[in-house]
C-alpha cells in the first residue's frame, strides 16, 4: 500500500510535517484564503486562454474572463475572505488575467494545459504522486513546463521572478507531466510570476528559470532525494510540528489550537 501525496503539498511536508498530517493525511480542513481563491481565479481564467490557443479556438482575454469571475464569486470550496473581499478580489484577479494573456502566453508554444496525472506510483518507497500541471511548453530546448504563481512577492520591483523554495513541488509537477503526457522533460521550467496589487502600477508579470529540480528530487549515489526522505517521514510516522515556519498560523494551520509543539 502507498500514500498519495499531491505535488503541491510536498514543501508543505518539510517545512511543518505535524501541519501536512493533519491536512493531508488526517483530513483536517480549513477554508482556502482570499489570496488563494483569487490565485484559483486567475488559473482558472488564464487555462481556458492557453487552451484555446493550442486549437486555435480564438478566444481572447475578455471571452476567457468570465470563469475569472466565477471563481470569485462561486468559489467550489469555502474561502475566508478575512483580509479582502470579492468584490476587491475581481478587479485585481481580471488584471492579471488580461496582463497575463497579453505579455506572458504569446511567449510560449504550450502544448498541454493543466496536464492531470492521478497517479503515479513509486512502489519501492511506498509513494504515489498526484496531481495537475499548470502548462507543458515546447521550445529549442525539447518539453518543458510552466508553473503559475500569484502573490504580493510573486515579482520583485527589478522584474525578478521569485523562484527560491519551488524546486520541490516543480520536480514533481516534471515527473506528473511526463507520466500524463508521455512526453520526455527535459526543458528548464518556468515559473510565471503575477504580482498582485491594488494599482496598475503595481502589478507586475514576468518569468524565471528553474533548473535541476529532478536532481533534488531524487537524489544523488551520495544524498537522498527529498521523495526518499519524505518516505521516511511516512514510514516512521513521526510528524514533528515547527513553531518558527512563517505559515504557524491558525489561517494555515488546522491543528494550530492544540499543536503540542508551539509551547
Amino acid at each position: 500500500m502507498t500514500t498519495k501525496i499531491r505535488a503541491s503539498s510536498l514543501p508543505e511536508l518539510f517545512d511543518c510535517p505535524r501541519r501536512w498530517e493533519c491536512k493531508h493525511l488526517l483530513g483536517m480542513r480549513l477554508p482556502t484564503s482570499g489570496a488563494a481563491q483569487l490565485g484559483t481565479a486567475v488559473h482558472a481564467g488564464t487555462a481556458i486562454f492557453d487552451k484555446s490557443r493550442i486549437v486555435d479556438a480564438g478566444l481572447t482575454a475578455d471571452d476567457a474572463a468570465g470563469a475569472v469571475v466565477d471563481a470569485i464569486w462561486k468559489p467550489e470550496q469555502d474561502v475566508n475572505w478575512e483580509d479582502s473581499s470579492p468584490k476587491e478580489a475581481e478587479p485585481i484577479a481580471l488584471a492579471l488575467h488580461k496582463k497575463y494573456c497579453r505579455e506572458i502566453s504569446p511567449r510560449f508554444q504550450f502544448v498541454d494545459v493543466e496536464a492531470s496525472c492521478p497517479s503515479l506510483e513509486i512502489a519501492d518507497l511506498g509513494i504515489t504522486l498526484t496531481g495537475t500541471t499548470d502548462r507543458v511548453f515546447a521550445g529549442p530546448e525539447g518539453f518543458g513546463i510552466a508553473d503559475l504563481k500569484t502573490g504580493k512577492a510573486a515579482v520583485a520591483a527589478d522584474g525578478t521572478v521569485k523562484t527560491a523554495g519551488h524546486a520541490a513541488q516543480i520536480a514533481v509537477y516534471e515527473l506528473l507531466a511526463e507520466a500524463a503526457t508521455g512526453r520526455a522533460i527535459d526543458a528548464p521550467a518556468r515559473i510565471i510570476g503575477l504580482q498582485v496589487a491594488k494599482t496598475e502600477s503595481g502589478r507586475r508579470a514576468a518569468v524565471g528559470e528553474i533548473t535541476g529540480a529532478k536532481e533534488l528530487l531524487i537524489g544523488t549515489e551520495e544524498e537522498p532525494g527529498l521523495l526518499e526522505l519524505a518516505a521516511q517521514f511516512l514510514k516512521s510516522g513521526v510528524f514533528y510540528g515547527n513553531p518558527r515556519s512563517s505559515l504557524c498560523n491558525k489561517k494555515y494551520c488546522p491543528a494550530y489550537d492544540s499543536c503540542r509543539f508551539r509551547r
